[in-house]
């Protein structure tokens, strides 16, 4: 077979695949954009697990008229000019990836007005071309609705978790991100039910009440620390809520991490947690901790 440039669309396609693994993929790229562009409101809609549509509704800064079509290009971001930036990212997103291939799998369709503009911006986009563009009244912010995910890659669609996993999973997200942030109030509504909110109140024991429960959260208690520079090593603080001996579960997955308002996952710090419960705990047993890490970029 000869060598040859791939067309475009098909470029696009395989690289989505680096970005949208599942539906909780889309609702991460998403929201992460929302609270990039500042918002204090975020509304999730699903339906059919994400398969189906997929409505991210946000009170942002929004994005101007002439720049709402260049935002679906690849490599198109406001939050990145050169490499030096790479090494003071305080964006949660900066590749100008996550759109390009959100569009490229789905139907899509975004509704932004920007905060300086009179009138929204309408797009249609189906695997990522533009099918329909016009000024319509909005407003400010943006509405980002992906329907049929996948639709155009059958053999990806095949290999989705089932529905009620997509759900666990876009849940799970949600609630970590209202943890991160809890100045920011988050709704998440699956097939036409509420399933969760935060006040966003900026407190973020109100958060873990909404999401661990009650009882749970009177058995927490809160953490806050701070570790002055070195010469090898910038300031570090820490600060959340971690559980007393007497709440443990039977893994890790309930020690939650987030290092600059990002959640992350990571063995040797969630090792560093349950050593602070060295003796306090039985063998196999985990606290419940949610922790913020700041430090330079």
């Amino acid at each position: 077979m000869a060598i040859q440039i791939l067309p475009e669309l098909v470029v696009a396609q395989i690289a989505a695949g680096e970005v949208v693994e599942r539906p909780a993929s889309v609702v991460k790229e998403l929201v992460e954009n929302a609270l990039d562009a500042g918002a204090r409101n975020i509304r999730i809609e699903i339906t059919g697990g994400g398969r189906q549509r997929i409505r991210i509704s946000d009170d942002g800064f929004g994005i101007p008229p002439e720049e709402t079509e260049l935002a679906f290009y690849r490599h198109a971001t406001s939050k990145l000019r050169t490499t030096e930036d790479l090494t003071n990212i305080n964006t949660l997103g900066f590749r100008g990836e996550a759109l390009a291939s959100i569009a490229s799998v789905s139907q899509l369709s975004i509704v932004s007005r920007h905060v300086e503009s009179q009138m929204g911006t309408l797009l249609n986009l189906e695997g990522g071309q533009v099918v329909r563009r016009q000024h319509v009244g909005a407003p400010v912010g943006t509405v980002i609705t992906v329907e049929n995910l996948f639709y155009n890659t059958p053999a990806r669609l095949k290999f989705l978790k089932k529905e009620n996993t997509e759900k666990r999973q876009i849940a799970l997200f949600v609630t970590r991100y209202a943890m991160a942030y809890p100045h920011v109030r988050f709704t998440l509504e699956q097939d036409g039910r509420e399933v969760f909110r935060s006040s966003g109140t900026g407190q973020l024991a109100d958060v873990l009440v909404a999401s661990l429960g009650l009882d749970s959260f009177r058995n927490m208690v809160e953490v806050s620390g701070k570790e002055s520079a070195r010469e090898s090593r910038p300031e570090i603080s820490v600060s959340g809520y971690t559980s007393v001996p007497s709440l443990h579960r039977s893994d890790r997955n309930h020690i939650t991490l987030f290092v600059n308002g990002r959640w992350i996952q990571d063995t040797r710090l969630s090792y560093a947690v349950t050593q602070a419960y060295h003796t306090f705990l039985m063998t196999g047993r985990y606290p419940v901790a949610v922790l913020m890490l700041q430090l330079p970029p």
